[in-house]
């Protein structure tokens, strides 16, 4: 009997949902990076496997804050968890629990019986599990500690384990998609996203969650000589104010080349295609 369920994925922001869903999935489903809440939408990644499939829902990092920004992103991780049959909740062994998660566990506290536990960065420097039990046993008292899994995405460890008791749970059902399938992004988007993180990675502290990726045109052209085809993208990275675009541009144009270069690589052991990429940069008023 086939089992199949959505999954949603909680926690802090940085705590390692959107690494453990493209570890899980065995592809690069949602992107990464050290900075807090870089996960913007709710990004599913696919795992089909004999014993039927998941479909896991990365969402943002849920972060105390009245901002209105900070108030959409908690919007979008709320409906992945009224939506999802089951909660996979991850929380880093590394870092003491604090208010937010605090916030997170109570936003939890009516999922606890479709609840299963990743207690992350277990390898990590200043990891301490009972701590995160202590913390479990006095905020999720209903989570049954065979629910509670160990795991390090960085050394794939504890994993299989926390699969086995997500497939246990859910309940029996057909595929939602074909089994070839490993996300549901379409092309744009998964090409936006990517490019997003490269800008954020090297632009760090300056402006990262003041800047978007907006993929304008797409084109498989065939090369007449060889008769191969590849991808051909018209990409913007859009910031808030005429000043920020010297900031990605760089001197000498030397940052939005290194970034497209960064994003072409990746891109091209994603697609099938070589991917020819014209990056440019504007302000989202279109100037």
């Amino acid at each position: 009997m086939q089992k199949a369920a959505f999954v949603a994925l909680a926690g802090r922001p940085s705590v390692g949902k959107s690494t453990l869903v493209n570890l899980i999935c065995g592809a690069k489903v949602a992107i990464v990076s050290p900075v807090p809440q870089t996960t913007r939408n709710a990004i599913r990644g696919i795992l089909t496997r004999p014993a039927g499939q998941l479909v896991f829902v990365d969402t943002p990092g849920r972060h105390t804050s009245n901002k209105k920004p900070n108030k959409k992103l908690m919007d979008v991780a709320d409906k992945a968890l009224i939506d999802s049959e089951l909660v996979l909740y991850v929380i880093d062994a590394s870092r003491a629990p604090g208010l937010e998660e605090e916030e997170v566990a109570r936003r939890l506290h009516e999922f606890q019986d479709r609840t299963i536990i990743a207690i992350n960065k277990i390898d990590a420097i200043g990891a301490d599990t009972k701590r995160s039990m202590s913390f479990l046993e006095q905020y999720l008292p209903d989570i049954n500690t065979s629910r509670c899994f160990e795991i390090s995405c960085l050394k794939n460890e504890g994993i299989e384990p926390l699969l086995s008791c997500l497939f246990e749970m859910a309940d029996p059902g057909e595929p939602f998609y074909p089994e070839e399938y490993y996300t549901d992004q379409e092309m744009p988007f998964r090409i936006s996203e990517i490019i997003r993180e490269k800008a954020i990675v090297r632009l760090k502290e300056e402006l990262p969650h003041s800047i978007s990726v907006e993929c304008a045109d797409l084109e498989l052209r065939t090369d007449s000589a060889t008769g191969r085809q590849r991808l051909w993208v018209r990409a913007f990275i859009l910031v808030e104010r005429e000043s920020q675009k010297g900031i990605v541009v760089g001197r000498g144009g030397e940052m939005i080349k290194a970034i497209g270069q960064a994003a072409r690589k990746e891109l091209n052991t994603i697609f099938d295609w070589r991917v020819e990429l014209d990056l440019r940069v504007k302000t989202k008023t279109g100037k």
